[in-house]
């Protein structure tokens, strides 16, 4: 990440001068996200970062940043920002209407905030979770590493609040010549999700295998960074003992003694003590992160229901 461009960096109130973001109105959850903390599950420290990688890998392409350079996670939408400064912005991941001083914008294509202009990000019809990314990364300071906001573990940034200031860092390499990404916004239908047999798939039922391969599962309102809880047929299992907790990965289905199952994304725990039916494909993590209460999954073998 760039040096800043004065003093030490953080979500503050700013100095005159420098170029930052001033939360106008944060939405139902805006967080500072990155590519997350790597490494460090021997400590207890999960990996975190965003929820959909690849749009805030996007995002910082289209606007020439390093693809791990810090951005804001924004859920739902509803974030209202005001530039100090004249900035370089994209937004990606699910679509949003977007305005610039009351002009209409678009999301997945590059856009120039003059200084003391407001950028107001409505609420998204389908999907979860957008990036926003401005040229020179947000610039707070990195806790282990990262700059990511860890809802579970309490580590990084704390959510933007009405007031906070987000500090962006000089830019650095040539600018790039796309202005707009032809991206298919996340679809607001049925998703199926590949998978393959979980580390306990063997603690389970036939039935069990059966129905999580042939149902729809739904996902509830009791979701968020964490994981998704999912509503669906229930996954009896077998064994009904105590696991030993063990290790647990993004897209990990973990299925507690009710039979519902959760679907694990980026604050995950690094560990747990349930077993794990099943695992998403990693590319396909970003794709259940837009799954929003109410939106039906469905989960596909990538190995024959016989190897499971």
């Amino acid at each position: 990440m760039s040096e800043p461009d004065t003093g030490t960096a953080g979500i503050g109130k700013g100095s005159p001068g420098v170029r930052r973001m001033e939360v106008l109105h944060p939405g139902p959850l805006s967080t500072v996200q990155d590519l997350g903390r790597t490494g460090l599950a021997g400590m207890g420290v999960g990996v975190s970062g965003a929820a959909d990688r690849s749009s805030l890998r996007l995002a910082n392409r289209l606007v020439g940043n390093a693809e791990s350079e810090a951005a804001v996670e924004i859920t739902l939408g509803g974030l209202w920002l005001r530039a100090h400064g004249v900035l370089t912005v994209a937004l990606t991941g699910t679509s949003f209407p977007v305005t610039v001083d009351g002009r209409a914008a678009a999301s997945n294509t590059v856009l120039t905030l003059p200084n003391g202009s407001v950028l107001r990000i409505g609420q998204c019809r389908t999907g979860m979770r957008g990036y926003l990314a401005v040229r020179g990364g947000i610039d707070v300071p990195a806790v282990l590493g990262a700059r990511a906001t860890d809802t579970l573990a309490g580590l990084g940034p704390e959510p933007l609040a009405a007031g906070a200031v987000l500090p962006v860092g000089r830019a650095y390499g040539e600018f790039p010549r796309v202005d707009a990404a032809p991206v298919t916004p996340p679809s607001g239908g049925e998703l199926t999700l590949p998978v393959l047999p979980g580390p306990r798939r063997d603690w389970f039922t036939d039935s069990a295998l059966r129905a999580l391969l042939g149902e729809p599962f739904e996902v509830t309102r009791d979701s968020d960074r964490v994981g998704m809880r999912l509503s669906g047929p229930p996954l009896p299992r077998y064994e009904t003992g105590e696991l030993p907790s063990e290790g647990m990965v993004s897209g990990a289905l973990q299925v507690p003694p009710a039979g519902q199952p959760t679907l694990f994304l980026a604050d995950h725990p690094v560990t747990g003590g349930y077993p794990v039916i099943a695992v998403v494909l990693s590319a396909y993590v970003a794709v259940a992160a837009q799954a929003r209460p109410g939106q039906r999954l469905r989960f596909r073998a990538v190995r024959e229901p016989s190897e499971y």
